[in-house]
């Protein structure tokens, strides 16, 4: 083995600390010895700097294993009461633990943890959507007709936090800097600079409005999956805190999996190994890590994965069983997204294809310090980014392609390439080497694991894979196209890509879930159940909240929530404009019907639906007594389900639910058949929008009357000329001036009179 000048510098501190520790005394083993945690892993392989440098701040303060550089605690005691307890003495001056820790990724206690050697990172995460959960309180408590987030405003987070450093975004580049101080600018709702702990209204307040039993739905639900609480034990949930949940992995059934003869492994609870993931260097982040959380809301992990929410635990198991149930729910596979489906062994990829951070970047998920309001506040990649355009190469495209958010890029510089990845990405990532240039974000921060190579694109994956991106501009320009229709729907019908998001096609399923039939019970003798955002709020010197430590239960308080949805479906989407401005498929959102039970068993409310806009009162279901749409979201969603062969022309243009009319044409279910409206429809033929699409952005909505039109126009002319998807074709076609409406309609006219026979 080869060792760097650096390397031999470290195992020569490393041995003579070593030695100097058991000459002053301390147990040469540390926390490793006989009895304690012998046979434990190094959190990193032996041979990365960063575990040398903790085996060498370790024996500074009595342990050669290095784990009080990380938890804290006594090395110098083999009873646990004991080494789970305190410091040494050294560490009151230095950075480092102040207590012992039993999860060091605890977001409360971080800054004197992973902080230490990571700056920045901890501020960053604490203001991440990953934390605060800002969009998705907002979004659900629009669903219950809360005033106080009408109108985009994002008032409320899992904690009081302040951006106290100011808009300036952590570890960015200028021209990242520069973008997002502008989408500040222009959205300073999705963008606000506090955040106020989200309120918990008492029973008398409910019961004088029992559209604030939102909040004890959003507080016992949906805020279990934030950093600063460890969330619901069941399989496929278990995770740590803070850094923990994402880069300590825990199997789905939360089974200890190492060496380690003092962790039980028939207990859940434990991570899987004591062995941390980050880059190629650690291993990847599992995305099944990832949907610890990512598998509620968009469902977008588990689509991602192939998975499908279904109402039955079949088809049974191997053993003839009925399924068990993942993130307490039941599922049924099918594809997963081309860029991760680890069945793709028809194109010789066995081991599987990405993982959620090859393509989400590190402020994707870490926040960049500044508080983000919404998913598409935070998120900045676009599927062009690495694919390009048939015209152009991704390197030529301007920052803000396919995010526009209503401006004008005509104009713009293109982006071009750079040899230089992020500083955080140069301490702490792999060290791929640039090739070419690494390739830009949308909104100007490098992609430090894809570069230009020759005419080509290649992604290094975490897993250790490397994979060849398909670019548009180099099929286009050899003319490589698999399929016509693809030649004419993205080089042709140039329109498409000016206007559509690439997973639009693509995307050839989402999740939709219809409907959120909602009980809140404050009867009394009923069980308390975990308020998340109280317990969250109620962490300890040692990191731990009142839930996180394993047989504990949290906060508890009253109101027993059930949730059940109206159906079920895994189909092609409806189409709208999303927040960019762009053609997107939109899922059902929050479409909340809530019935509210008093503590005397008193029925506060039943089967509502939150009014519209300026309505004095709630509605009953299926009647709206508003002017304006229902609150029954319909969101915009990139659905992560991407397959090679994209949504047929006929398709979406001859689909009435495809462009929001329903699944009925437009004509709502009769109530004598079914009790409730048509969930999928969200306007008229004439563009009255009927229900809510997006809660956080402006430009957002359903299609308008003259969209609709042309929308379904296009599928009429399908009838007669099924081959749309011929370039040929569509070049006469689409030419100018060579047949106008009114002379179609003759011709028309006159092909059916010489046809029909007397």
């Amino acid at each position: 083995m080869q060792y760097t000048k650096k390397t031999l510098f470290f195992l020569t501190a490393f041995l003579m600390g070593t030695f100097l520790s058991i000459a002053m005394g301390h147990a040469a083993g540390g926390c490793t010895t006989k009895g304690c945690h012998a046979g434990i892993s190094d959190i990193v392989p032996m041979q990365l700097e960063m575990m040398q440098l903790i085996k060498k701040n370790g024996w500074r303060h009595g342990d050669p294993d290095g784990c009080v550089v990380c938890h804290g605690g006594n090395p110098n005691t083999s009873k646990k009461k004991h080494a789970h307890k305190s410091i040494p003495k050294t560490l009151l001056r230095a950075a480092g633990p102040k207590d012992f820790y039993p999860d060091p990724g605890s977001i409360w206690i971080a800054k004197n943890t992973c902080g230490v050697c990571h700056p920045g990172f901890v501020y960053r995460a604490e203001r991440s959507l990953m934390n605060t959960e800002a969009g998705i309180i907002q979004g659900n408590l629009h669903a219950w007709g809360i005033d106080s987030v009408e109108n985009h405003r994002v008032p409320f987070g899992n904690y009081d936090i302040t951006d106290t450093d100011g808009p300036v975004p952590l570890g960015a580049t200028k021209a990242y800097a520069a973008y997002m101080a502008d989408m500040a600018r222009r959205y300073p709702d999705q963008y606000p600079t506090s955040l106020l702990q989200l309120p918990g209204p008492d029973i008398g307040q409910i019961e004088q409005d029992p559209r604030l039993a939102g909040f004890t739905l959003q507080r016992r639900e949906c805020q279990r999956c934030h950093l600063g609480v460890r969330g619901s034990r069941m399989e496929g949930d278990y995770r740590g805190m803070g850094c923990s949940a994402c880069h300590m992995p825990y199997a789905n059934d939360g089974f200890y999996q190492g060496r380690d003869a003092s962790i039980p492994k028939n207990r859940p609870g434990h991570i899987q190994t004591h062995q941390l993931r980050g880059n190629r260097k650690t291993g990847g982040i599992p995305v099944e890590t990832c949907n610890a959380c990512h598998s509620r809301g968009k469902k977008i992990g588990i689509s991602f994965q192939g998975l499908m929410t279904a109402a039955f635990q079949t088809p049974f198991d191997e053993k003839g069983n009925p399924q068990s149930k993942l993130h307490g729910k039941n599922y049924l596979k099918l594809s997963g997204d081309l860029h991760h489906n680890t069945d793709n062994s028809r194109i010789k990829n066995p081991k599987g294809g990405l993982l959620c951070q090859d393509c989400h970047t590190s402020h994707d998920v870490h926040g960049d310090g500044n508080i983000h309001g919404t998913t598409l506040a935070q998120v900045e990649i676009e599927c062009t980014d690495c694919h390009g355009t048939p015209e152009k190469l991704p390197w030529e495209l301007p920052l803000g392609h396919m995010d526009e958010f209503g401006k004008d890029l005509s104009l713009y510089p293109s982006r071009g390439l750079t040899r230089e990845k992020l500083l955080s990405a140069r301490q702490f990532g792999f060290n791929y080497e640039s090739q070419d240039g690494f390739l830009l974000t949308a909104r100007g921060n490098p992609l430090g694991n894809v570069v230009k190579s020759g005419d080509g694109v290649i992604v290094h994956s975490a897993k250790g894979l490397d994979f060849k991106v398909p670019v548009l501009a180099q099929i286009a320009k050899e003319k490589k196209w698999k399929n016509p229709a693809a030649r004419t729907a993205m080089e042709s019908v140039s329109a498409h890509l000016k206007r559509m998001e690439c997973y639009t096609c693509h995307a050839a399923l989402a999740s939709q879930s219809y409907g959120s039939f909602v009980r809140v019970d404050y009867g009394t003798g009923l069980p308390l159940e975990i308020d998340w955002v109280a317990t969250g709020n109620s962490w300890m010197k040692n990191g731990s909240t009142s839930e996180s430590k394993r047989g504990s239960k949290g906060i508890l308080s009253p109101g027993k929530v059930e949730k059940e949805p109206a159906f079920l479906r895994w189909e092609d989407p409806v189409l709208g404009i999303n927040g960019e401005g762009n053609i997107s498929p939109l899922m059902p959102g929050s479409q909340v019907v809530y019935t509210v039970i008093g503590p005397d068993g008193n029925l506060l409310a039943l089967n509502r639906i939150a009014g519209s806009p300026g309505s004095e009162k709630d509605s009953s279901l299926g009647k709206n007594p508003g002017t304006g749409p229902l609150r029954l979201d319909t969101a915009p969603v990139q659905p992560h389900t991407s397959q090679r062969t994209a949504r047929s022309c006929e398709n979406c243009h001859t689909s009435p639910k495809t462009a929001g009319l329903g699944m009925t044409c437009g004509i709502n279910v009769p109530q004598t058949l079914y009790p409730q409206m048509d969930w999928a429809q969200i306007t008229t033929r004439q563009g009255t929008a009927l229900a809510t699409v997006g809660t956080h952005w402006p430009l957002s909505r359903a299609f308008n009357r003259e969209e609709i039109e042309g929308f379904l126009r296009i599928g009429t002319c399908m009838g007669c000329h099924n081959n749309m998807g011929s370039p040929e074709f569509w070049k006469k076609v689409s030419t100018k001036g060579r047949l106008d409406s009114a002379k179609h309609m003759e011709l028309m006219n006159q092909l059916l009179n010489k046809t029909i026979t007397p």
